[in-house]
């Protein structure tokens, strides 16, 4: 078997800040109530014509997670796509990257889990570089919300939480042993009513939608449990942590930086007191990002390598929660 590592970060969010003195204007609410239960200041939206979406953000990311690994872009064996806000219903966006990169026929796939999305990709490169099948494998994670999001009363609750944005990571197997040290998935179908976005699906299309003229509970925006979504959360943080750090003989005094998916600051700081870090040892970006599902830990990761927060042989943990209900971890020694 091989190891895998990263060897180059990317990262981009759109220019078009949206604070939270911006959304009081489109419904109920202010800044004081979202930054008291999300830690959320402003995040990034798409601005109608300005070229972005979330196959182009991927693919911006990505061109800079290449160019950081020194690697050509036909080296590239794989495309990992996660995110739940593609450009297309079908196909997805992994196809996109491949023909906006230019590299001929090789294999893209997209991963659909939400939150935990790029943990799940990272985890799903990991294992192509470990049997050997690839060696240099491309994952992104990339979200437009902006698009799709009820901005009235009716979801402000919801609506206030997300940002778009996309980062990137490029691995290849590695030849000492630093890299992916493991990974560790988990899901919870039984949630799966409690964070979602149920339509238009081939279960209720748009004539039967427009037909309901539902005026309320309206199935193609999200809806979400926030208090049974944090209660989750917490748990299965901490669980799935302290199993990457069991099956690795390591102890949570070990970790040197702690990256958790960008969910709301409550939750992080949670885990962080939990877990006895520093603020040091944490970084977080929702004050100013957002919560931007797939792409919030590769923006935070590539965020604190650049900010020098990462150095070689340092103990870094990627976890992540989110819709479904899933979860997982990657244990990463720098």
């Amino acid at each position: 078997m091989y190891q895998s590592k990263i060897i180059g970060l990317g990262k981009y969010v759109p220019e078009n800040i949206v604070t939270n003195d911006d959304l009081s204007k489109l419904m109920d609410t202010s800044d004081e109530w979202i930054q008291e239960r999300t830690g959320i200041q402003e995040r990034r939206h798409i601005k109608k014509g300005d070229g972005n979406s979330t196959a182009v953000m991927g693919l911006k990311a990505a061109k800079q997670a290449i160019e950081r690994a020194e690697i050509n872009k036909d080296d590239i064996e794989l495309i990992v796509f996660a995110t739940l806000s593609p450009d297309y219903y079908f196909p997805g966006c992994g196809v996109q990257i491949q023909e906006k990169l230019g590299i001929k026929t090789c294999p893209a796939l997209d991963v659909r889990n939400q939150c935990s999305g790029f943990v799940y990709g990272i985890s799903v490169a990991d294992q192509f570089i470990k049997t050997g099948m690839y060696k240099n494998v491309l994952v992104i994670g990339s979200e437009n919300h902006s698009g799709g999001l009820d901005m009235t009363n009716r979801s402000r609750h919801v609506s206030v939480i997300f940002g778009d944005g996309a980062g990137a990571a490029v691995l290849t197997r590695s030849d000492d042993e630093s890299g992916i040290l493991s990974t560790h998935l988990h899901s919870q179908g039984e949630y799966i009513d409690e964070l979602s976005l149920r339509g238009p699906s081939t279960e209720k299309w748009v004539p039967e939608i427009i037909a309901e003229n539902p005026q309320e509970d309206i199935p193609y925006y999200p809806k979400m449990n926030g208090q049974l979504v944090f209660k989750n959360a917490v748990v299965r943080f901490s669980e799935v942590i302290n199993e990457g750090l069991d099956f690795n003989n390591l102890k949570k005094e070990d970790i040197d930086m702690f990256i958790p998916h960008q969910a709301n600051l409550r939750i992080s700081q949670f885990i962080q007191k939990k877990l006895g870090l520093e603020d040091s040892q944490v970084h977080n970006n929702i004050q100013k990002y957002g919560n931007t599902t797939a792409a919030s830990i590769p923006i935070a990761l590539t965020e604190a390598w650049e900010e020098g927060k990462i150095k070689k042989g340092d103990l870094v943990v990627l976890a992540a929660f989110g819709s479904g209900f899933t979860w997982g971890s990657v244990i990463i020694r720098w």
